[in-house]
Order: structure tokens, then C-alpha cells, then sequence
């Protein structure tokens, strides 16, 4: 399984890529998987249903199921968050993992670069990004630069980067 993470200031478009790049890449053939981080508690759970009072009385995993999909609900309490290493273990055999954020994490990934966010480059001091996807010129970049709104070339970009096999 190959993986490739998304990295960018909040309000850089990630999520919004994402939802763009995963249709191109499955068209190619490609099967893929996300994994996202979440910088606030989150909850994916209702107060009132079984699984919530389940967690709610102790339980350290939960998994719900259906006839349509199934999710794994496992409480961290005290212990530290995961990194992202320790998250894809839990992932499935698919061509690509896409991780939106952990942007700090060693895995590769793509800088989501926008100007008007003022921000500088997080690709700037870190060397497990491999390229700038911007919608804007970045000055003084070392790496390639791509068009944010060019999803076929951010796609034929990651084929090859990450060595995936595309069908036509």
C-alpha cells in the first residue's frame, strides 16, 4: 500500500481536493483509502444510541455494523494520541492512503499552498514534502509546483511519485 499525505494550513483546501483528486484517481483504476486528523475532539457517535452508551459506560472499542459498512469507534482516554504510523496499521489493503493533515508526520505528502492565507511554506524546513500544489506562483519553491485546480495533473503527479499502476 502506498501512502501520500495532504499538508496544509487550515483553510487551505485539502478536504475539497480530496473530494476532487479521489473521483480522478479511482477513475484511473485506483483503489483508495483516507485516513484524516482531526485537531478538536470529534464525535461520530449520538448520545442515545447503543454504541454511544457502550463507550460511555467504558468500553475501549466499539464497532458498529450494518448491511451498508462498519466503524470502529476505539477510545484513547489517558493514553497519547496516535501518530499516524500507529493509525495505518488499522487501515485495509488498498493502491493509496491518502492521510489529510498530520502534516508533520515522516510519511511523504503534497503541500496544499494557497497565497492568500498568508502562511508561509510548510515545505519550507521539512523534506517529506514533494510538492506544492498552489493556485498561485510560489516564489523561491524548491520542490515542483503544481496547479491546485489541475486534478489530472495533481493525479498523473501522484501515479507516478507514488509508482501505482493507472488503467485506462
Amino acid at each position: 500500500m502506498k501512502i501520500l499525505g495532504l499538508g496544509g494550513w487550515s483553510g487551505s483546501g485539502k478536504t475539497t481536493l480530496l473530494a476532487k483528486l479521489i473521483p480522478e484517481l479511482v477513475r484511473r483504476g485506483i483503489k483508495v483509502s483516507t485516513m484524516k486528523h482531526a485537531h478538536h475532539g470529534f464525535d461520530v457517535d449520538q448520545p442515545g444510541k447503543d454504541s454511544y452508551v457502550h463507550r460511555a459506560a467504558g468500553a475501549t472499542e466499539v464497532l458498529i455494523a450494518s448491511e451498508k459498512r462498519w466503524a470502529l469507534l476505539h477510545e484513547i482516554r489517558d493514553a497519547p494520541e496516535p501518530s499516524a504510523v500507529d493509525l495505518v496499521r488499522h487501515m485495509g489493503p488498498v493502491d493509496l492512503l491518502l492521510i489529510e493533515g498530520f502534516k508533520r508526520e515522516p510519511h511523504d505528502k503534497l503541500e496544499i499552498h494557497r497565497a492568500r492565507n498568508g502562511k508561509p511554506l510548510l515545505s519550507a524546513d521539512d523534506p517529506t514534502y514533494v510538492a506544492i500544489l498552489s493556485d498561485a506562483p510560489v516564489n523561491g519553491a524548491r520542490l515542483p509546483v503544481l496547479d491546485l485546480n489541475d486534478i489530472p495533473a495533481i493525479a498523473d503527479f501522484i501515479v507516478a511519485h507514488c509508482g501505482l499502476k493507472a488503467q485506462a
